[in-house]
């Protein structure tokens, strides 16, 4: 679906025809990112970036759209004509999507003149603050599973369609096994999977012939759903007889508990199957399942071998959104780079300045050590490093014990034009596999994760504390 550059903000527009009209339109630098993990967290998974780039790709003010801005009253015909020829054609770097990604460091770099790189701020901070949300309440359950398979069925809840598709997306990235939205599934390539609601079970005359006539349509995938009625009497007993005969066939039987006491009904559907000889039967739950019910069950011993997640995994409960925000940290002055940052009585809002590259330093197996926000034009770390925090300026670190660095900020886009084609989702998912796996299991603890360092470099310290003693100095 191609978006109209009218999703965004009115001030945008404002502030851009302002900028054309005081004929101020210098090359400009942008950063996205975030001041605190959702969830309370000691992660959060980058997403989004391949759908901005291929909207920001697409955008064009159609004719309808510059009608309906010259019918607002705030726009004259100089800026409309603007308007009319707008294309975005600046550059963008950003983490790979999927990465572990931490407060206060940039994600995405936007190098562009100020009114393109106003006015994509809105539909930016949309895409990539949303999937990253979800994307890290995917990777959330994802652990709190043990890594086990689970299957996002939250469409129906979600915030529009968009928002489902947006989720469906974000959530296999997460590390969903795979979706119900049927649409996701044709546009992302994602595996699709279904079983049956209790109105198939309702609209026959017995609960067992509706398990009957689903296994003759579907025997390769009969997933049956056990708690319509009774599920320790004639559900699991119904669903015996199913397996049974299936397994003639050379085929396995699923079932699916959607409510009660899931710790004990899958220990007893559990029992129940391999006394019937259905030792290789699965057991999925459902039911307003998230992270903390996951962990639970797990700890219980609840032999869940699928995972159902829908409305928390969908809407990203009990988050409403991740922090990112859109800064302007550096601006041209002919040649001239003039880094700007925004100073407040509050340092945990004060920005960063100027252009900056992000490195994550790794150890010998490759697990992440520590990311160190620095100047860009400084040279690649290579040996012993004094480090900063990013608030506190006495606090100070030395730090010499890496095996290897990588530049996280990476060219995606250079003069509006997107530099590699979209990335297949399952790579970006195996990417977020993998790198969970090499956390530390004390960045991945559900409650009171222990926090991920950030650092700034000395020269980037250096910097952002002279320039806020200009600023205080008047």
């Amino acid at each position: 679906m191609t978006i109209s550059p009218l999703f965004t903000d009115l001030y945008e527009l404002t502030m851009a025809q302002g900028y054309l009209l005081n004929h101020h339109n210098p090359h400009v630098v942008f950063d996205m990112f975030f001041r605190r993990q959702p969830y309370g967290g000691g992660f959060a998974i980058f997403a989004g970036i391949d759908t901005l780039l291929d909207d920001l790709e697409g955008l064009k003010f159609s004719c309808d759209d510059i009608s309906y801005l010259g019918s607002l009253g705030y726009f004259g015909d100089e800026f409309l004509e603007y308007l009319s020829e707008f294309r975005f054609s600046g550059s963008v770097l950003s983490f790979r999507e999927g990465s572990l990604v931490f407060p206060e460091e940039p994600l995405i770099r936007v190098e562009a003149p100020l009114i393109e790189a106003q006015i994509i701020e809105s539909l930016l901070l949309n895409i990539v603050n949303f999937q990253t949300l979800i994307a890290t309440k995917a990777a959330r359950v994802l652990v709190a599973t043990e890594f086990g398979s689970i299957l996002e069925f939250g469409m129906r809840r979600a915030q529009g369609y968009n928002g489902a598709l947006m989720a469906s997306r974000a959530a296999y990235i997460g590390g969903a096994s795979g979706t119900s939205n049927t649409l996701a599934g044709r546009l992302y390539n994602i595996p699709v999977s279904g079983t049956m609601a209790h109105s198939w079970v309702m609209a026959f005359d017995s609960e067992a012939e509706s398990f009957e006539r689903y296994s003759e349509l579907y025997p390769d995938t009969s997933i049956l759903l056990i708690d319509t009625f009774d599920t320790l009497n004639q559900g699991i007993e119904n669903a015996i007889i199913i397996g049974k005969k299936l397994r003639k066939q050379g085929k396995r039987i699923g079932v699916r508990l959607d409510s009660g006491d899931l710790s004990y009904l899958s220990k007893q559907v559990r029992a129940r199957l391999d006394a019937a000889g259905l030792r290789y039967a699965f057991i999925a739950v459902s039911g307003d399942l998230n992270e903390q019910i996951a962990a639970q069950l797990l700890a219980e011993g609840a032999p869940v071998d699928v995972w159902g997640v829908g409305t928390q995994l969908a809407t990203g409960h009990p988050d409403a959104a991740v922090s990112g925000v859109y800064k302007l940290s550096a601006r041209y002055q002919g040649r001239q780079i003039i880094p700007t940052m925004k100073v407040s009585n509050n340092p945990a809002k004060m920005t960063n300045p100027g252009i900056k590259q992000v490195f994550r330093f790794y150890d010998k197996d490759r697990t992440p050590l520590r990311d160190v926000i620095q100047l860009a034009d400084e040279p690649i770390p290579e040996g012993p490093m004094e480090l900063h925090h990013p608030t506190l300026h006495y606090k100070r670190t030395m730090f010499s014990a890496f095996h290897s660095a990588e530049e996280q900020l990476l060219p995606v886009m250079r003069e509006g034009k997107r530099l590699n084609p979209q990335e297949d989702l399952k790579i970006i998912r195996d990417r977020v596999i993998t790198q969970l796996q090499r956390m530390d299991e004390t960045f991945l603890r559900q409650i009171n994760p222990h926090e991920y360092k950030i650092s700034l470099s000395r020269a980037l310290r250096d910097l952002k504390f002279r320039m806020i003693d200009e600023y205080n100095r008047g």
